[in-house]
């Protein structure tokens, strides 16, 4: 009997009980499908504390230190063998990649979920990623963008040569678990996001507060998510005494079923690959006002599943947010059916498990 391949997943991510959402349940799901198929799982992640949603997972922390170096020293020293590396969250084309091949790795697929800055790389950064492209792209056998604008991106920031190994799998949600909006909830607004500057939260208090009080008045903005810029946002919103209107929530494991609740999701974010948050609002027919960024326009269209503007015009969001209190503008329909069609967690599940089957042929 021939020993089962061995596969390591590396995720530069945090593992938090506080919010479980769309790659948490890819990682389980995917967990759960290749042991299916007979092959045995590793993962190595930034931080985990164990709880309960992850139990059936072998999963190895790093504690907050580097995971790329966590997980070559952990094969070093346990002398560990694996046939597959599959990373998440990492940096494209770096040295890790070499490493990790001379650890006897024969396949490497790496996903690229990084989203660009808005204002472009710098022309030290474009030659920078152009070296690596050419000095490591060749240790990894298959890249894998979440939208076909990551995947323009990969080949724009590492080489064009890449093409033939490069190729696109959606992000995908557990569509089931998400309860539907049915009903209008009146003038309510819900943002779920890690709180940083590329969010572009800002953006969204700055219209909030152009808006003339009876418009105002009229909205209430929940805010669900943590991070470093938590600090620097509730003091903009209580500069411009909005504590009335936007609320900071904290991070909630429940999105699933709190979504209903609200009438639109807003994303003002500046930087974006294809956003779980957007398939998540849309799964629970909960229309989303984003900007063009990214992956974005591969799944909003203007007026018939959301409102589009453009990064940073804030004047612009604080008229989406105007006209929909007046009614002029309106989404009626059911905006879940292609989330359930096309980017659910099955295909995406199936997507990435059949790479590790074809690494095989």
């Amino acid at each position: 009997m021939t020993n089962p391949t061995k596969i390591a997943v590396v995720c530069n991510y945090a593992l938090n009980p506080n919010r479980i959402g769309g790659m948490d349940r890819f990682y389980v799901a995917y967990d759960q499908r290749a042991k299916e198929l007979g092959y045995s799982i590793d993962w190595y992640f930034l931080q985990y504390e164990p709880f309960a949603f992850y139990s059936g997972l072998t999963i190895y922390s790093a504690n907050h230190q580097n995971v790329e170096s966590f997980f070559l020293e952990k094969v070093k020293q346990e002398y560990l063998k694996y046939d597959i590396l599959v990373t998440h969250f990492l940096a494209l084309c770096t040295s890790f990649f070499k490493k990790a091949k001379a650890s006897g790795i024969q396949q490497i697929i790496a996903v690229n979920h990084n989203p660009r800055p808005l204002e472009g790389f710098s022309l030290f950064k474009i030659i920078k990623n152009k070296m690596k492209g050419v000095l490591y792209s060749q240790y990894i056998d298959q890249f894998i963008g979440v939208s076909n604008y990551t995947r323009k991106q990969i080949l724009k920031d590492y080489g064009f040569f890449l093409d033939n190994k490069t190729s696109v799998i959606y992000n995908g949600i557990a569509t089931s678990v998400f309860v539907k909006r049915t009903q209008e909830n009146s003038n309510t607004f819900v943002i779920s996001s890690h709180l940083r500057h590329s969010k572009g939260i800002q953006d969204l208090i700055k219209a909030v507060s152009v808006l003339e009080d009876a418009i105002k008045n009229q909205i209430q903005i929940d805010v669900y998510g943590e991070g470093p810029y938590e600090t620097e946002l509730v003091k903009l919103t209580q500069k411009d005494n909005l504590e009335g209107v936007i609320h900071f929530k904290g991070g909630s494991s429940q999105l699933n079923e709190l979504l209903s609740q609200y009438r639109y999701l807003l994303q003002p974010t500046y930087m974006e690959c294809f956003s779980l948050s957007i398939l998540e609002s849309l799964a629970a027919n909960v229309p989303v006002i984003t900007t063009t960024v990214g992956g974005n326009l591969e799944i909003i269209t203007n007026g018939k599943n959301g409102f589009i503007f453009e990064p940073k015009d804030y004047l612009a969001l604080a008229d989406i947010l105007k006209n929909i209190v007046l009614g002029n503008l309106k989404i009626d329909k059911d905006v879940s059916l292609r989330i359930e069609s096309d980017f659910n967690l099955d295909k995406m599940v199936e997507g990435h498990i059949q790479l590790l089957v074809n690494s095989e042929k």
